[in-house]
């Protein structure tokens, strides 16, 4: 579990945000940006700051699954699991990456270098099974591509 930052800091960056309409999600953005996660030390901080209960904060956080409560690893492999790339093999590819990992959804290898996340559709439909790694789109993924890209993250 992350260390908590402290709340001066957090403080911090959620006032330098309050100035702006709809504060929300800049605020949530900023904080992962800054610590990579949304830290739980800052969820009250920030239902307090907009006068929104804790439960309504938690519905965005969890509605928009970029945001994360555990830092990612060093390397994000986003799997496009859209019917499209199902239908060319989406499912066993992401099913092998799993495995091949040790992890479920969203988990973290053991030794932090890749963690790996659905993702619904990345506009690579005429190419799939397509998959998004660092942030860089790839198209056409078979097994032994996976593979490699997945030894190159140090998984």
């Amino acid at each position: 579990m992350p260390v908590a930052p402290p709340d001066a800091d957090l403080r911090a960056l959620i006032d330098a945000h309050l100035h702006l309409e709809g504060p929300l999600l800049p605020i949530l953005h900023a904080l992962q940006e800054a610590y990579g996660h949304v830290p739980e030390a800052a969820r009250p901080l920030i239902a307090e700051a907009l006068n929104i209960s804790r439960a309504e904060l938690h519905g965005v956080i969890s509605f928009y699954h970029d945001f994360r409560e555990v830092p990612a690893g060093r390397h994000v492999v986003k799997i496009c699991r859209a019917e499209a790339c199902q239908a060319v093999g989406g499912t066993s590819l992401a099913d092998a990456a799993l495995d091949r990992l040790g992890v479920g959804w969203h988990g973290t290898t053991a030794n932090g270098a890749v963690t790996i996340e659905p993702v619904y559709c990345l506009g690579l439909c005429a190419c799939g099974p397509a998959a998004m790694v660092d942030g860089q789109v790839v198209g056409r993924l078979d097994a032994a591509r996976l593979d490699a890209l997945l030894t190159e993250a140090g998984a």
